[in-house]
């Protein structure tokens, strides 16, 4: 089987002046078509001599003046207004239609990406587009009304980050609103410039958030709920406080308020002072619970049991299952739905004589404490908090209640929830996997302010997140590694080492449209590489010969134009359908 990218040499070396587009005012009237058709032929021509491409750079720099002179230029510029000037040389369609693009309208992706496609090839039609363009699938989410919008737009290459060479790791404590675990402690590694969004992900993954369920991060400080931090494009590293936490609570659609159970206990007031007073400790519970409902002091001592449920002292529990088991076996002999009632109801009159009536105190809006430790019967009305910050309940722990509970298991986010060490950095010498340059480059990301999204729902731009998939690869895939960096203050090249497979580059997994079957794989045919540092330096690049051979192509130092040398022996290698392109700066 044919490399592909002897398929676009043989096209140069075939008569390709048919195709040329004389009028296309985005063209340069065939002019750089011809001077690179030339080259090539030099190029491949018999005898293979060195071959100085002057008159190609002449032409060249007579469309793009920026490459004009001997100063020094980036491959991937080049390369980017090479096959971008050549595809308009050499588009087949003479008047492109105007094509307007439909919504999805809830269509499949296959249709919508093959209409997407079908629109660009009937606009863009050539050699270039056959061999290097792919199809991107691009996904937008609003982040206020979670509109989202689903584009396939074309690609000639893809330019991937280099990712950074170390990550932070966050220890995390997760509480559930539904007694269902204990607060249990996560480590996770986030970007090191990660962002809320990023936390969120991995901690779901880790601590196995269902479809039903969601994460929420509170702030912790004097032992109460500080702010909630839900805008999922917030830096980590700029939330200031250490004492992150996250709440594990159902997704319900119904308006809700959170309920904050904040623990006190006695403690001296110092001084010398033998009074005591009752002062916060350990961490918050939240549970979520109806606005503007009406609310028995015996439900909201329930919810709280049940949350309390699994640091319940081990006796404690023993005894209470137990009589829970005494009383099922006593009623056998009734009808089932009288022993359901009546296991509820002993299953609740059992915890509740475990819990000793737990001594609580209910914030109202007017900061007033009401005793919901008496006259369980009493309802009250819960109103919408006054701002973003959940309704208050203080649990008073009594000595006789600390005996049956285990809060020490409360108390444990002081020590564990804050940044960890960073990984170790990756030394100059250790791989950086492409495929983790690939990972980074596909991730989930929010818009930059200056490029917002005009929301077509909101009807105001919006800092979207946006998600890039591969949908449709091309037979020759350029890869650019963005090795230079530049800030406001500092620029610098990035000497991180990348490993790369030279056969069998696998793809697969990264492709979302799945309805192929078959494997997308590459062998590297082409690399640049750029030597030296941001401000000087030269480029030398290796290209595949046939099966067993490679060319070296050398840019000298202060000459724009490169010159081949002699072939070097590599080992073999079988040339499959697809190949692929580095460019290394």
């Amino acid at each position: 089987m044919s490399c592909p990218h002897a398929e676009f040499t043989r096209y140069f070396r075939e008569d390709y002046h048919k195709e040329i587009n004389w009028k296309n005012p985005l063209g340069m009237v065939g002019e750089l078509a011809m001077a690179f058709g030339d080259l090539l032929r030099k190029l491949w021509g018999p005898g293979r001599t060195p071959v100085s491409p002057r008159p190609f750079k002449a032409k060249l720099a007579r469309f793009a003046p920026q490459f004009s002179g001997y100063n020094q230029h980036d491959s991937q510029e080049l390369l980017a207004f090479l096959l971008d000037g050549l595809h308009e040389d050499l588009n087949r369609v003479k008047h492109k239609p105007y094509i307007k693009s439909k919504d999805a309208d809830g269509r499949s992706d296959e249709e919508v990406a093959d209409e997407y496609w079908a629109s660009h090839i009937a606009r863009n039609d050539s050699i270039i587009v056959d061999v290097c363009q792919g199809q991107y699938k691009s996904t937008l989410v609003c982040p206020v009304c979670r509109k989202v919008s689903v584009t396939f737009d074309p690609f000639m290459y893809l330019s991937l980050p280099l990712q950074s060479p170390s990550a932070n790791s966050m220890t995390i404590v997760v509480f559930t609103s539904d007694g269902s675990a204990l607060p249990t402690p996560f480590t996770v590694n986030v970007p090191k410039q990660g962002r809320c969004k990023d936390l969120i992900q991995v901690l779901s993954n880790a601590c196995s958030v269902k479809s039903g369920e969601k994460l929420l991060l509170a702030e912790i400080r004097d032992h109460k709920v500080y702010q909630f931090v839900e805008d999922p494009t917030i830096p980590l590293s700029i939330i200031k406080d250490d004492n992150l936490v996250a709440y594990k609570l159902p997704k319900l659609e119904k308006k809700l308020n959170l309920l904050q159970f904040v623990h006190r206990r006695e403690e001296s007031e110092g001084n010398g002072s033998t009074s005591k007073a009752w002062k916060p400790y350990g961490t918050p519970l939240i549970t979520p619970i109806l606005l503007d409902g009406t609310v028995k002091n015996a439900d909201i001592q329930m919810t709280l049991l049940t949350m309390l449920m699994p640091i319940l002292q081990s006796e404690i529990f023993s005894n209470s299952s137990s009589r829970m088991t005494s009383r099922a076996d006593h009623d056998t002999n009734t009808n089932e739905e009288c022993a359901e009632s009546d296991h509820n109801d002993g299953d609740n009159h059992d915890r509740a004589e475990a819990t000793s009536q737990l001594f609580l105190e209910l914030v109202d809006e007017n900061s007033v404490c009401i005793d919901l430790s008496t006259a369980e019967e009493k309802s009250f009305k819960l109103l919408s908090s006054s701002s973003s910050l959940p309704i208050v309940v203080f649990i008073n722990w009594s000595q006789k209640d600390l005996k049956n509970y285990d809060t020490s298991r409360l108390e444990i986010l002081p020590e564990v929830n804050k940044y960890g060490p960073s990984l170790p950095k990756r030394s100059r010498g250790e791989p950086l996997s492409l495929y983790a340059c690939l990972d980074a480059f596909l991730r989930e990301e929010p818009l930059v302010p200056e490029d917002m999204w005009f929301c077509p729902k909101c009807k105001e731009r919006r800092q979207a997140s946006k998600k890039l998939d591969l949908w449709r690869l091309p037979e020759v895939l350029v890869i650019h590694l963005k090795r230079f960096s530049f800030s406001r203050s500092t620029k610098q090249k990035l000497e991180t080492f990348v490993n790369f497979p030279i056969h069998d580059l696998d793809l697969t997994d990264y492709v979302a449209n799945k309805s192929s079957s078959q494997r997308q794989t590459f062998e590297l045919y082409a690399l640049s590489n750029h030597y030296g540092s941001m401000a000087s330096g030269h480029y030398t690049a290796h290209i595949k010969i046939g099966e067993s051979q490679w060319k070296v192509i050398v840019g000298t130092p202060g000459v724009a134009h490169p010159i081949l040398l002699d072939s070097v022996p590599v080992e073999g290698a079988i040339i499959s359908k697809r190949a692929i392109i580095h460019v290394i700066k």
